[in-house]
């Protein structure tokens, strides 16, 4: 699902509310709430497996061997 701010909207040229709302609807479909949410405003994120980890690893050690340069 694709969504953008509103033609006009201060968000509309905005990369980091861009980024932010790409982010958001990527992990849309992982929530979950609990049977109760209305009432207690609790659920969880699903988790996507152990590729995540290993990528979001991958992805640090990358940057600190950028940063150490």
């Amino acid at each position: 699902m694709k969504s953008k701010p509103k033609p006009g909207s201060p968000f509309e040229n905005n990369p980091l509310f861009l980024e932010v709302l790409a982010e958001g609807l990527a992990i849309q479909d992982r929530f979950s709430a609990e049977p109760v949410y209305a009432k207690t405003g609790k659920g969880y994120l699903k988790s996507v497996g152990v590729s995540e980890i290993e990528r979001a690893k991958a992805q640090q050690k990358k940057d600190n061997k950028q940063s150490s340069r």
